[in-house]
């Protein structure tokens, strides 16, 4: 079994599956700092522009999740977890009205996982990219 980049709690599964049934497909963007802070942001599939230096870092409920190229060379050693709490959301992430929102956990990799990892490219760019974990 590969391992996960990225994952979601259940909590962040039922809000996704509320967006979904609200917004059709989804895309998620692990914001890098900025004006949302360092929040998972969720939109509409194709209403959010993935860069050629953004990497695919798999899928969360049948929703890709991307990060940019720089942030994934400060987190690449970690899994990432995208939550849902309780809370205002930022305001351009589709889950601001619902009275949650994303934010994002995460898991220091094991030796083990990291060593397998390693076999992946951390090159796959853009958005044609797939998941790095195939």
């Amino acid at each position: 079994m590969a391992i996960e980049r990225v994952k979601a709690t259940e909590a962040a599964v039922e809000l996704i599956r509320k967006l979904r049934a609200a917004h059709g497909p989804l895309l998620f963007h692990q914001s890098g700092g900025c004006c949302d802070g360092s929040a998972p942001m969720c939109y509409p599939d194709g209403e959010f522009r993935i860069g050629q230096n953004d990497i695919r870092l798999g899928e969360v409920e049948g929703s890709p999740v991307y990060i940019g190229g720089r942030q994934f060379e400060l987190w690449k050693h970690t899994q990432l977890v995208i939550d849902a709490v309780p809370g205002r959301g930022a305001g351009f992430s589709l889950e601001a009205p619902e009275g949650y929102r994303f934010l994002t956990r995460s898991r220091v990799f094991t030796e083990e996982e990291a060593a397998e990892l390693a076999v992946a490219d951390p090159a796959t760019r853009g958005p044609e990219a797939s998941p790095l974990t195939e």
